[in-house]
C-alpha cells in the first residue's frame, strides 16, 4: 500500500451546530496513518515519513483489529501527568536508533486514537459519509489500553469550554455526511484551537531579502533580566505591515544580545533595543521555557517592562 495524504481540517472562530455535526478532542499529538495489506503494517505521518519502527506496539494488529486489510487514520498521543505531551510524543517520534526502542516503550508509552477508517478489506470506504465510516470502525477495532476509538460529542460548544477548562489543545468538528478527500483541506472538517496570548518585547529579528521575516521575543523577569522565549514570523501581519516594521527595528539594532540566554536563531539575528512590544498567541509553554506554537497578531503601544513572566519567573510558566 502506498501511503497517502491525509485528509486535513480548516482553522475556524465559529463552532458548526446541527445534527449532522460531531466534534471531538483534538489530541495534541502526531498524526498517524496504519496501513495493513494483511502481511505487514507499516505507518506513516501526514508528511508521508515512514514511522514504523518508532511505535512497535502497533505491529500486532491482531489485537485490535478484526479486518483482513485495512487503512486507519488517528493520532499518536503520549501522556504527561494526566494530559497530552507534545513535548513527549515528540521525544519519541523522533527516535532514530532502534537499539533505544525497548527503554523508549518504557519511558514514553504511547496511544493511538483512532477516528477514521480509509480502506477495509481491499476496499476503499473513503466515499462513504463520515457517519457509515464510524460504524464500520466501531465495528473491526478492538479497543485496547492503548488502542482508543475517538469519542464523538453532539455538542461542540460545550466540549470547547470542557477542553479549555483542561487545558487540552483543541476540538475537531466534524460533518456526519462527510467523505474522507485524500490529501483534501476543507470545512467539512473544522478545528477550533485552545490559544492563549501576553505580550512580549522584540528583542531581535532575522531577515529575508532585506525586510524582517521573523521576531525575537521576551519577557522580563521579577529581576529586570529580559529573557528569549521564542520567535514568531506567523500571524497577522501584512506585507506592508513587515515592510513598516523593518523601518522602525533597523534604527534600534544594537551589537549585544539583548536576553540573558541565548535563542537558537543566535547567528543568524540582529539584536535590537527591547523597546517594541507585540501581542502574541500561543499554544503552551514548553519545558524549555518558549512558547509553542507563537503567531503575532498585533504590534502593540505598551511599555516593554511591563511584559513579564507570572512569578515564578523563567523556571516556570506565565
Amino acid at each position: 500500500m502506498d501511503p497517502i495524504v491525509p485528509f486535513e481540517p480548516v482553522l475556524t472562530e465559529q463552532i458548526p451546530q446541527g445534527e449532522q455535526w460531531i466534534a471531538q478532542v483534538k489530541w495534541d499529538g502526531v498524526r498517524i496513518l496504519t496501513y495493513y495489506d494483511g502481511r505487514s503494517v507499516r505507518l506513516f505521518n501526514r508528511r508521508l515519513n515512514e514511522r514504523t519502527a518508532q511505535y512497535p506496539e502497533l505491529q500486532s494488529i491482531e489485537r485490535f483489529c478484526s479486518a483482513s486489510s485495512i487503512i486507519l487514520d488517528g493520532e499518536m498521543v503520549a501522556f504527561s501527568e494526566g494530559k497530552p505531551s507534545f513535548y513527549e510524543i515528540m521525544r519519541r517520534d523522533g527516535l532514530r536508533k532502534i537499539d533505544n526502542l525497548e527503554r523508549a516503550k518504557r519511558e514514553t508509552p504511547v496511544t493511538y486514537m483512532v477516528f477514521d477508517i480509509l480502506f477495509y478489506n481491499g476496499e476503499w470506504v473513503i466515499r462513504q459519509p463520515l457517519a457509515d465510516r464510524q460504524t464500520l470502525l466501531h465495528n473491526v477495532l478492538i479497543p485496547q489500553p492503548d488502542i482508543h476509538l475517538v469519542e464523538n460529542f453532539p455538542d461542540g460548544k460545550h466540549l470547547f469550554q470542557a477542553i479549555k477548562a483542561q487545558g487540552l489543545e483543541g476540538i475537531v468538528c466534524k460533518d456526519l455526511t462527510s467523505s474522507y478527500t485524500i490529501g483534501g483541506k476543507d470545512a467539512r472538517w473544522r478545528k477550533r484551537k485552545n490559544y492563549r496570548d501576553l505580550n512580549a518585547v522584540v528583542g531581535g529579528f532575522t531577515l529575508r531579502d532585506g525586510i524582517v521575516n521573523s521576531l525575537l521575543l521576551g519577557l522580563y523577569d521579577q529581576e529586570d533580566c529580559l529573557w528569549y522565549i521564542g520567535h514568531a514570523g506567523t500571524g497577522k501581519l501584512t506585507q506592508q505591515d513587515w515592510q513598516d516594521l523593518t523601518k522602525a527595528l533597523k534604527p534600534l539594532v544594537i551589537q549585544e544580545r539583548p536576553f540573558v540566554n541565548k535563542p537558537e536563531r543566535n547567528r543568524e539575528a540582529f539584536w535590537v533595543k527591547p523597546l517594541l512590544t507585540a501581542k502574541i498567541q500561543y499554544f503552551e509553554w514548553t519545558p524549555q521555557q518558549t512558547l509553542r506554537q507563537p503567531s503575532i497578531q498585533a504590534l502593540v503601544m505598551d511599555s516593554s517592562k511591563k511584559c513579564r513572566f507570572e512569578p515564578p519567573g523563567p523556571s516556570g510558566s506565565s
